[in-house]
């Protein structure tokens, strides 16, 4: 962006010493350069000038106008991501952090806690990045001015995120734990919600760029009481039950019949929920000992309130949900179980007995996302992969949930991938471009049936099912998995008429077709046979194609030319449906 601005004037004023002087110039470089976020090259030396001697600036004791002033420009400044150079030295680093109130401890605390001598002199750090010993700057007052809060807030998280250098820094000053300490302190009263949305983004960047601090937090830092708390706090929750919440002053009224949130808690409650998906991360990889399962479970009836309470907005709404969903399934599985353990209300969705308002949202989201069909892989997999966990784990859950998504066929004569039900949409997803798209979906579907073939075959066709049964060798019908009840026929009137009828490849009743052979002599069948397998064998010697064959065992094997001669003798597909296995009334 190109700028009438002398820097060269500006520099020369700072190099003034007069805070007057200095904080006209800067007054004016920042109303000039406030929306600025492209520089240009020619400038870059001047402007990394201009950086280090407002660093050096705020290390005196300057009015709270003249530290505002100073702040604004490294926040613009900061957003070059070629001119980090004054800003990512331990020194730097550790002067902003104490403006943005934060306590910061290194290995080098001297130059942290030395005594205040020596005014506006830096710390140097020699080529091999140890540091020098060096006078502190003067700290700030205790009570900060929240503009100058913010301004060293928002400084700090460009740095961040345009430095890798200054994330190393931010590590080796502990920036998280102060970070850390001012979370504790959410119920400070004159905190203003700017200063709060950039603490929790600062959390953020640190969490999400650096391994090591995801994990500080995470342990050291008991990370997630730590920011449940805080969503606790920001959503005005109080606990009705050990692990039921409710909004504090609307007990009796449920989450979904309650006022929107404001955008505000919004905005703050989606900063928690992205760092907490980033400290849990690996919490369904690993075991849980009982202290985490509490603390996880804890963490899930306050995600069951954002699932349920709504936002002012669509758009808004759907992000909010989207983070509480992504977090959901961080979850450990075991601890999934909050989700439906509060008591059924007189407006509940209920299933045998069973509070099932979380899973009939969770449906809803994920069928949304469906419609939407945007980005599949991001915005449609947490839901469909918690849906699946939820039902592999909980008996009820997955009662509900088929009774939703496969309810008793009654239409046969449509395609299984046809229509505009739940189950077409699903059925549709599996062949998918996307593989990761297509096997979730599959696997849904998949407990739903409890893993039971012959029924996944009914209710999605052989050829949707196919990839599915072949990646877990069932091409053979009649082999089950999962640790399920066994099952009693409740087929409708309609199946049953036409379920000798239905072929198992499309899943639906086809009018017969004519004979394409009929006619034909022996030999001229024979001699049309050969010919397809002859072009076969040409396709598969130049590797255009390579024909594959179902093995015993239930998974594909390459075919040689003798059994594609073989297999224009014998069907390809058999049906060995086992029979009175196709529903069930009772699961497990």
């Amino acid at each position: 962006m190109a700028t009438t601005l002398d820097l060269n004037n500006i520099i020369t004023q700072m190099e003034t010493g007069k805070q007057d002087s200095v904080l006209r110039a800067l007054q004016t470089y920042n109303k000039e350069m406030n929306l600025c976020f492209t520089f240009s090259r020619e400038e870059e030396q001047d402007r990394e000038h201009l950086g280090e001697l407002v660093i050096d600036f705020l290390k005196l004791e300057l009015q709270p106008s003249c530290q505002l002033a100073c702040l604004e420009t490294v926040r613009i400044l900061s957003r070059d991501k070629h001119c980090q150079g004054p800003f990512i030295s331990h020194s730097a680093m550790s002067t902003l952090a104490h403006y943005a109130g934060l306590v910061v401890t290194s290995a080098a605390e001297d130059v942290l806690q030395g005594p205040v001598d020596g005014e506006g002199e830096e710390g140097e750090e020699r080529e091999n990045g140890s540091l020098e010993v060096a006078n502190k700057p003067s700290p700030p007052s205790e009570n900060l001015d929240l503009e100058v809060n913010a301004e060293a807030l928002k400084s700090i998280c460009n740095i961040l995120l345009h430095s890798e250098t200054g994330q190393v820094v931010a590590a080796d000053l502990h920036l998280i734990t102060g970070v850390a300490e001012r979370l504790k302190q959410r119920h400070i009263p004159s905190w203003n919600h700017e200063v709060c949305f950039y603490i929790l983004r600062l959390t953020f960047l640190l969490t999400a760029l650096r391994v090591d601090i995801r994990a500080q937090l995470a342990q050291q830092l008991h990370g997630v009481t730590l920011l449940g708390n805080y969503l606790e706090d920001t959503l005005n929750l109080c606990w009705i039950d050990t692990l039921e919440t409710a909004r504090a002053g609307s007990e009796g009224i449920p989450p979904k019949e309650l006022p929107p949130l404001t955008r505000q808690q919004i905005e703050l409650a989606m900063e928690v929920l992205k760092i907490l998906f980033n400290i849990t991360f690996d919490s369904m990889r690993r075991k849980v000992d009982e202290e985490e399962a509490a603390d996880y479970r804890h963490l899930g009836a306050i995600l069951r309130h954002c699932l349920l309470s709504c936002a002012d907005g669509e758009e808004l709404n759907d992000e909010f949900h989207g983070h509480t969903v992504n977090l959901l399934g961080n979850l450990p599985v075991p601890c999934l179980d909050v989700l439906v353990m509060p008591k059924v209300q007189q407006c509940s969705t209920e299933s045998q007995g069973i509070n099932m308002d979380a899973a009939d949202m969770l449906l809803e989201f994920m069928e949304r996302k469906i419609n939407q069909g945007h980005k599949l892989k991001e915005t449609l997999l947490p839901s469909l992969n918690l849906l699946t966990e939820s039902a592999r784990i909980h008996r009820e859950t997955r009662k509900f949930l088929r009774s939703k998504v496969l309810p008793p066929l009654r239409e046969v004569r449509n395609r299984p991938e046809v229509g505009s039900s739940l189950r077409n949409k699903l059925v549709r997803l599996m062949t998918h471009i996307d593989t990761d798209v297509k096997d979730c979906a599959a696997e849904f579907l998949f407990v739903l049936c409890k893993e039971n073939v012959s029924r996944f075959i009914k209710y999605t066709g052989y050829g949707n099912a196919a990839g599915l049964l072949a990646a877990r060798g069932l091409l053979r019908v009649g082999k089950d998995l999962g640790n399920y009840s066994d099952d009693e026929e409740s087929e409708t009137e309609e199946y049953k008429e036409a379920k000798a009828n239905i072929n198992p490849i499309t899943g639906v009743v086809e009018d017969e077709k004519p004979d394409p052979m009929e006619g034909m002599t022996e030999e001229e069948k024979e001699y049309e046979a050969m010919k397809l397998v002859q072009m076969f064998d040409r396709l598969s010697r130049t590797n255009m194609i390579q024909p594959m064959q179902l093995g015993m065992d239930g998974t594909m094997r390459e075919m040689t030319l003798e059994d594609l001669h073989n297999q224009t003798h014998s069907p390809v597909i058999r049906s060995e449906e086992p029979a009175n296995t196709d529903d069930a009334d009772e699961d497990n």
